[in-house]
């Protein structure tokens, strides 16, 4: 299944164009955005050299009462056990405080690890295309454009194999109630099908964030497992904390995904311990 037509979030000559900006945040989470910067620069001070937002509440899709605040922050140095706690504390009061949210992230990483050739098409696409500057200077100044290559499938998700195991035992420890298995849910559905659609990107020859166009977009090349991936779609949105759903990811989904990833686009390269 290909076109000639050029694809979404893409330039006129095939690179990935940034999604998001601060002129896209809705309305209602400007005070959400304006309270993380200020906040994030008190916390951290000069060990922070710069911080970005990332998923719905940049690219203008974030949902009131239903979307999460994504942050990711570039530190001068390694990440400390002390910066990783200032940055729960900081994520988990501004959850409390505005009724906008629903849960937080902070990824945090050092400027040097995220300019390195190793993170160049994971941890530094994922900075240059899917993160909006909010704090200090922009790194996506010292990485390169990047076009839907395997070479960018693989090493953002050619890693699924190495992870599964994790999966399982979030799951064996999780509380055994719909509420406890909810957030799981939500993660690896959005997780799969983010995979599900880099598995497929360089064929597609385009990039989207949205779940729903993602499993469409793998739906047109492995019609037998679309049903699975749109359901997933779903689940990333509206999650249940349906006990099955996550031993189908585990056993079936995922192993499947892993092993049919490997064969397309090969295995990421490994990163340290």
């Amino acid at each position: 299944m290909t076109g000639t037509a050029r694809r979404p979030g893409l330039d006129a000559q095939g690179f990935i164009i940034r999604e998001g900006s601060l002129a896209r945040v809705p309305g209602a989470f400007h005070p959400v955005v304006s309270a993380a910067g200020d906040r994030l620069t008190d916390a951290f001070g000069a060990r922070l050299h710069s911080a970005y937002l990332y998923g719905s509440i940049p690219r203008g899709t974030a949902r009131v009462g239903r979307s999460d605040l994504d942050l990711l922050l570039a530190l001068r140095e390694e990440p400390t056990e002390a910066d990783r706690a200032a940055a729960r504390a900081l994520g988990a009061a501004l959850d409390e405080e505005f009724e906008q949210l629903d849960g937080y992230g902070t990824l945090l990483f050092s400027r040097a690890r995220l300019l390195s050739d190793l993170e160049r098409h994971d941890l530094g696409w994922f900075v240059a295309c899917l993160c909006t500057p909010l704090v200090g200077e922009d790194l996506a100044a010292h990485l390169p454009r990047y076009r839907p290559d395997s070479l960018l499938a693989r090493e953002t998700n050619g890693d699924l194999a190495l992870l599964l195991p994790h999966w399982r035992r979030r799951i064996a420890g999780a509380g055994d109630t719909e509420e406890a298995r909810r957030p799981l849910v939500r993660f690896m559905s959005r997780h799969l099908v983010r995979t599900g659609f880099t598995l497929v990107m360089p064929r597609w020859k385009g990039w989207t964030s949205d779940l729903r166009e993602m499993a469409e977009a793998f739906a047109g090349y492995y019609p037998e497992r679309a049903g699975q991936m749109r359901a997933a779609a779903v689940l990333g949105r509206e999650p249940t904390g349906d006990a099955t759903v996550l031993e189908s990811y585990v056993d079936d989904l995922g192993p499947w995904l892993a092993a049919e990833y490997a064969r397309v686009h090969g295995v990421k390269a490994p990163r340290p311990a």
